[in-house]
């Protein structure tokens, strides 16, 4: 072997990572929150074999917590709160599932998750359909050309009829839906499904709490109708519908993002997983050369690059670390390998990596394109920080979303000013919520910016009980923020119901009592910069 660069970058080092990027698959599951997400992650996992025995347990009495919600307020309420990463194994296929958080509150969040993947999971309700959250992250995948998968998850419940959500997704999306299976049952009588590619009916068989992998069979269409007559009429009957309507899955549309395939499920039932799994292997894009700042490509064969889109700690309180996970674009990493943080110019040395699988770490001494690793101790990192070696690099940055609510934080213990304020830092840091600062108020005082009020929950539960600084929050009768700069700041603050704040980063941040008040300021100062938060771009 001879190598390309000093660092050992082969020719059989690019043939490997394009070899292991085909065998990638990195996504997303996107939902409204309670459409079953944390159910859907476990019964993934179960059905890849990664566990031996899914976490939930019908009754919320007896409920055991997901694997993927390993925080405290997760298990208490039920509903995922932080980003989680999750690496199965499955046809000989790496699937890297990003679990996000159901709750609109931190969309801020799963917005950096999706910057990371190559497909997502549009987890539907079928008593509900489409809503508000499956929406706004709908249109975040859109932006970002992210081909969809959608399920229709609880078909056990009764629910709408598959027809009728069909159109839904046309109606509310754009995108064409294209059922790779079609329920043999109405919503609440889920026997099996028409496998609409073999036209056999696949039938399944619940187990104790959907615990085990439900046993599957499959008939011939005439035994299909012996077994269960009526039903089986009626989905031929739906799915010939769909043949007439040229509603067949079409590959190159739907990674286009013009068409979406579909499958029904029950996933704390184990029911249609298999089919999901499948699905990911044979139609889910593998990892490509990705975009950079300034327009070019990074191939998969070039040498090691990554970005990173999340920063967390207090995972396990016997680990008072910091996890910055990345996701690998091109070339192979090797743990100890030292490379290049993109935004300071200086070496970052990656000893300490690993893959996390819900809360529990296993260490990683190899990673390929599309896979997402955590490297521990990551102080010098911050979110969007572009790692390479050998060819400079340097990915997009990711956004920042324009906050609604505003609070004052303030330490209730001042003997304990010094971990508030190492709290803080942290919790800015990971992007729990955004920090900004005046010289009136003083860094005793920062105005904690959050896009839902539930990131305040977060940020306190975390300041009381994993950094041992509990906090006092002032709510400020703020409602919205708007970029200004340093020729705008003084007459921005010398107007009622108007405060210029700085966040770390520099940025300066006017904050509005309301709407009206931004627009009176506008109306008397209309060369003064009050600029909307803008998405970053690919």
């Amino acid at each position: 072997m001879t190598a390309n660069h000093a660092n050992g970058h082969t020719h059989d080092d690019a043939v490997e990572a394009v070899r292991q990027g085909a065998r990638r698959r990195t996504f997303a599951v996107i939902s409204h929150p309670d459409a079953g997400k944390s159910t859907l992650t476990e019964a993934l996992a179960l059905h890849a074999h990664a566990i031996s025995e899914a976490g939930h347990i019908h009754g919320k009495a007896s409920r055991k917590s997901t694997v993927s919600d390993w925080m405290d307020m997760e298990q208490d309420r039920g509903i995922s709160i932080t980003s989680a990463s999750l690496q199965l194994m499955y046809r000989d296929t790496v699937l890297n599932l990003l679990d996000t958080p159901g709750h609109a509150d931190f969309s801020e969040d799963t917005y950096r998750v999706l910057a990371a993947v190559d497909a997502a999971i549009m987890l539907i309700d079928a008593a509900k359909g489409i809503e508000t959250q499956t929406m706004k992250l709908f249109e975040v995948c859109r932006h970002r050309g992210i081909p969809i998968i959608t399920v229709i998850n609880k078909w056990d419940r009764p629910g709408l009829d598959p027809l009728e959500l069909m159109d839904e997704i046309t109606e509310k999306t754009g995108l064409e839906p294209t059922p790779l299976t079609w329920p043999v049952g109405i919503s609440g009588d889920f026997h099996g499904f028409l496998d609409r590619e073999t036209g056999e009916y696949v039938e399944l068989t619940a187990t104790a709490g959907g615990a085990q992998i439900a046993p599957e069979e499959h008939f011939a269409p005439d035994e299909a109708a012996a077994r269960v007559g009526q039903d089986w009429t009626t989905a031929l009957e739906g799915a010939d519908l769909l043949s007439a309507s040229g509603d067949d899955h079409d590959q190159e549309t739907f990674l286009a993002g013009l068409s979406t395939p579909v499958i029904f499920a029950a996933a704390v039932r184990n029911f249609g997983v298999r089919r999901l799994l499948d699905i990911l292997v044979d139609l889910a894009p593998a990892p490509e050369a990705r975009n950079t700042a300034n327009g070019e490509t990074r191939a998969l064969e070039e040498p090691f690059s990554a970005f990173v889109f999340k920063l967390q700690s207090g995972m396990d309180s016997a680990h008072r670390d910091r996890l910055a996970y990345m996701r690998i674009c091109s070339g192979i990493f090797r743990r100890g390998m030292n490379v290049t943080i993109a935004r300071t110019g200086r070496g970052f040395a990656t000893k300490y990596a690993q893959q996390t699988f819900g809360q529990s770490r296993d260490v990683v001494d190899m990673a390929f394109p599309g896979d997402v690793v955590g490297l521990v101790n990551a102080s010098a990192l911050t979110i969007g920080d572009t790692l390479y070696t050998q060819l400079p690099v340097e990915f997009p940055p990711m956004p920042t979303f324009s906050p609604e609510h505003f609070a004052v934080a303030r330490a209730l213990d001042s003997s304990r000013y010094k971990q508030f304020r190492r709290g803080i830092a942290q919790l800015e840091a990971e992007g729990v919520v955004q920090v900004l600062r005046s010289d009136l108020r003083g860094d005793q005082a920062p105005v904690l910016a959050a896009v839902g009020p539930m990131q305040f929950e977060v940020a306190d539960h975390r300041l009381r009980g994993e950094l041992g600084a509990p906090i006092r929050l002032e709510m400020l009768n703020y409602s919205l923020a708007r970029r200004t700069d340093e020729r705008s700041a003084g007459t921005l603050n010398a107007e009622r119901g108007v405060e210029v704040l700085e966040r770390a980063d520099g940025e300066l941040i006017a904050v509005f009592s309301d709407q009206w008040r931004l627009q009176s300021v506008s109306r008397a100062h209309p060369d003064l910069m009050c600029e909307p938060f803008m998405a970053a771009k690919d």
